[in-house]
């Protein structure tokens, strides 16, 4: 007998053990079929020679095995079962973000008459309204069709019986009943193709279509026959179409064996469809000239291509040339025969870098990032895991690509928050790419101009390599920074000012100039809340504890967590006044201020909100890129990653927003944004400034942001987090449990703390619980707990076997590993 374990996409489910009948092979990676409960599902063969020693006593069969060779290579299966065991999460979780669009074929059930279900056990009468015509529906319905999906059933029901009133509800009662009476079976199916690729019909001329005999054909049969043997390689149906010739010409050809008709996949191809956002004014020319410091940097870090794994942090400040020295090792490491994995943190930043990538290496560059369409996130991952791509750029998800042979791996911006993921598996894209580099033998390196702390750790204790860059290419000066003491100017002009006077006359200036701007406030919105001047209170979403956030253009208010919107109200709810008053700024509210500041200037806002559509990102970076566009303002997708040379003021509005979040993180997210924010102004041949508004002008993040001291920032931090026993220096564990009631979530949290405490044996601290600094999120309370301590393994292994004992908690409970946030 021999055993397969497969990993299946149900949350809370682990590796499931099947019997593989005698006659199907299952290698490592290979989709199959398989029963879990009543249902078939899809799921991927993790392990290909399982022992019957740790399996149940009764097995079930595989069903089918959709592929012929291995689907998601072993590297990559290897990487997703790390993540889900060091993250806590599902293997079938993580195989699930490596998996391609439509690589899971999806389960269901259809509803059947009894006789084509097989035998039924025959049940007592279920106590339900009787509906004789819908009954009749569904069985008729089912005589003429056949087993239908359930989930088609009310709609085909309603559609015979057109002029009835009959809801979705009476439909579904109605098959209840029918269920309960014997009448009708669910059947598990699979729907969905193993292979989802895009086909079209291509004809094809034969042999006999060049003979004289074809002269005997009609016109139009005659003409189509030209154009085939015009083209030996076929024709694409679509394109005879446009020419007149139809789906009947071609039949009477096929019968007469002038013609054969097969299916040919057609790539989805995000370059030349524009999904892929790149542009010839967003790629400046491949190779460049090298600056002596690139040149010593490339000196260290290619060697270490022939030293099997090896990890660097490439610590260089903004403008000093990193994309240079990642395109010359990715050279180096095409030559050794090996591909290249680049990640940068956001989509928008994957048009510049694609752009330059493709114009070095050509076609050989794939792309993967959520903001392609399905189809071409489909065919791009085809392609690469077929061998036909070298290099492949992408945001966290990238990690994942089937590219085979990694030799190098680059994560850009290293210390973005964007590289953790916010929901299950929360997996950090940066360390798994250490993790894959290191499994694959490579050289991983780390990018910054003002790396995590973690890595920065990392580097100092010799871990990782470091190499720096103090640089800027040809001894550019860093922006020079002015902090604006925003009490002073409330005091002066009032609370209702956004923008300053000095901020407002050197944006002025700058487009007078033919110059460009960047305004940053990472908040979107108009205003963060709307307050009644009456009775003091605040629209508040009624699922979450939180404000409100004004959308002025949209006419909206919206709730940033759970989507919930409600039309903008001209009189408070609770005490009827009108004296309504938006309070705080976002980046709807900075754009009018803007406008309203440079008359005439040509302005865009770069937000999740403008941003939504496919593919805007990239037009709108690439229309500031030939200079179609004056000032961008928008939120922290702008500040970091950019090369704009003609970019020569950024200003920075609320520039302590996030140092009053309660984490111990703010103050180095504040430090980094600031540093990355002013580093876009000035790369061109005009010097350029940074103007910082903050009520906090003291705080150490923003005077030693100003001043791009990263090591001394650096050195006041660490000490901070050391005396607080705060990460690096020790790993945390956030565990947040849920509940409608917020008394039930303290009392199942309380319990968990408890057994994770008797598990603990002096090797970490449990904290907690205590309600969560989001209170209550999408209708739920939040109650929340940290496992803290040194030993990862430890403290991984206590919350696996706490949560498994409290069978209730699996689906109201959040595990986070090594969080990045406390919320």
């Amino acid at each position: 007998m021999r055993l397969v374990r497969v990993a299946v996409p149900v949350p809370g489910l682990g590796l499931l053990t099947y019997r593989l009948p005698d006659g199907l092979q299952a290698p490592r990676g290979t989709r199959v079929i398989v029963p879990v409960g009543p249902r078939k599902v899809t799921g991927l063969v993790t392990h290909d020679n399982a022992t019957p020693d740790d399996v149940p006593d009764r097995l079930r069969d595989v069903l089918e095995v959709l592929d012929d060779v291995t689907f998601l290579p072993e590297a990559v299966v290897d990487l997703a079962l790390w993540i889900g065991d060091y993250y806590l999460a599902g293997p079938g979780e993580v195989i699930s973000s490596a998996m391609p669009p439509k690589g899971w074929l999806r389960g269901d059930m259809t509803l059947a008459l009894a006789e084509d279900a097989g035998e039924v056990d025959m049940r007592g009468p279920f106590e339900l309204p009787l509906d004789d015509q819908v009954e009749d529906a569904v069985l008729a319905l089912l005589q003429d069709k056949g087993p239908v999906l359930r989930g088609q059933v009310p709609r085909a029901v309603a559609a015979r019986l057109r002029g009835s009133e009959v809801t979705a509800d009476v439909v579904s009662r109605a098959v209840r009943r029918l269920l309960r009476t014997g009448k009708v079976r669910l059947q598990p199916v699979v729907t969905g193709k193993a292979d989802a690729a895009r086909k079209r019909r291509w004809i094809r001329p034969t042999a006999a279509a060049s003979e004289p005999a074809t002269q005997r054909l009609g016109a139009r049969q005659a003409a189509a026959c030209a154009v085939l043997v015009a083209s030996p390689e076929g024709v694409d149906a679509n394109v005879l179409r446009d020419q007149g010739i139809g789906s009947e010409v071609v039949r009477r050809l096929v019968a007469l064996g002038l013609a054969t008709v097969e299916w040919r996949a057609v790539e989805r191809d995000p370059f030349a469809s524009g999904s892929a956002g790149t542009s010839d004014a967003l790629a400046a020319p491949a190779f460049l000239s090298l600056t002596p410091e690139q040149s010593a940097t490339l000196d260290v870090l290619e060697p270490l291509l022939d030293r099997g794994f090896q990890a660097a942090l490439l610590h260089g400040v903004t403008g000093s040339g990193k994309t240079q020295v990642y395109l010359r090792l990715a050279r180096a490491a095409l030559a050794r025969n090996r591909g290249v994995l680049l990640l940068v943190p956001e989509i928008a930043l994957t048009s510049a870098v694609a752009s330059l990538f493709r114009r070095a290496f050509g076609e050989r560059v794939a792309i993967q990032h959520s903001g392609l369409s399905d189809g071409e996130r489909y065919d791009q991952w085809h392609r690469i895991r077929r061998g036909e791509v070298d290099v492949v750029i992408g945001t966290r998800s990238a990690v994942f690509a089937p590219l085979p042979d990694v030799g190098l791996i680059i994560v850009d911006e290293e210390h973005d928050t964007a590289y953790k993921q916010e929901e299950s598996p929360r997996y950090h894209g940066r360390d798994a790419a250490v993790v894959r580099a290191r499994d694959a033998r490579a050289l991983a390196v780390l990018g910054s101009a003002t790396p995590s702390l973690e890595t920065w750790r990392h580097a100092s204790e010799g871990r990782y390599r470091l190499v720096q860059m103090r640089q800027r290419v040809n001894d550019r000066p860093l922006a020079e920074v002015q902090t604006i003491d925003m009490r002073d100017v409330l005091a002066a002009e009032g609370p209702e000012v956004v923008l300053s006077r000095p901020l407002r006359e050197a944006l002025a200036a700058c487009v007078e100039r033919g110059e460009q701007a960047m305004v940053l406030l990472n908040r979107r919105g108009y205003a963060p809340s709307l307050l009644c001047r009456g009775c003091g209170n605040s629209a508040e979403c009624p699922n979450c504890a939180v404000t409100l956030t004004v959308h002025r253009r949209a006419g909206q208010v919206r709730c940033h967590y759970c989507g919930y919107t409600a039309a903008l109200p001209t009189a408070c709810p609770s005490c009827k006044g009108e004296f309504l008053e938006y309070t705080g700024v976002g980046t709807e509210r900075v754009e009018q201020a803007v406008i309203e500041a440079c008359p005439g200037a040509r302005v865009a806002r770069v937000d999740r909100d403008t941003m939504q559509r496919r593919g805007a990102i990239g037009q709108v970076l690439a229309r500031f890129a030939r200079r179609e566009l004056d000032v961008l303002v928008g939120t922290q997708m702008i500040a970091k990653g950019h090369d704009f040379p003609q970019v020569t003021l950024v200003g920075v509005v609320s520039a302590d927003i996030g140092l009053g979040v309660a984490d111990f993180r703010a103050a180095e997210r504040t430090f980094q944004l600031l540093t990355q924010v002013a580093g876009r102004a000035g790369r061109g041949e005009v010097p350029g400034a940074a103007l910082v508004q903050t009520l906090h002008p003291h705080h150490y993040a923003i005077g030693m942001a100003a001043r791009q001291a990263y090591d001394e920032f650096v050195a006041r931090e660490m000490e901070y987090r050391e005396r607080m026993r705060y990460p690096p220096w020790l790993s945390l564990i956030n565990i947040v449990v849920r509940h409608e009631s917020l008394a039930t979530a303290l009392k199942d949290a309380t319990g968990l703390a408890e057994a994770l405490r008797a598990l603990a044996d002096d090797r970490f601290g449990v904290l907690g619980p205590a309600p969560a600094p989001l209170g209550r999120l999408r209708g739920e309370s939040r109650v929340q707990l940290f496992l803290k301590g040194r030993d990862r393994a430890a403290m991984r292994q206590a919350t696996r076997q706490a949560i498994s004992g409290m069978p209730s908690l699996l689906k109201r409970v959040t595990v986070d590993v090594d969080p990045l946030t406390m919320l």
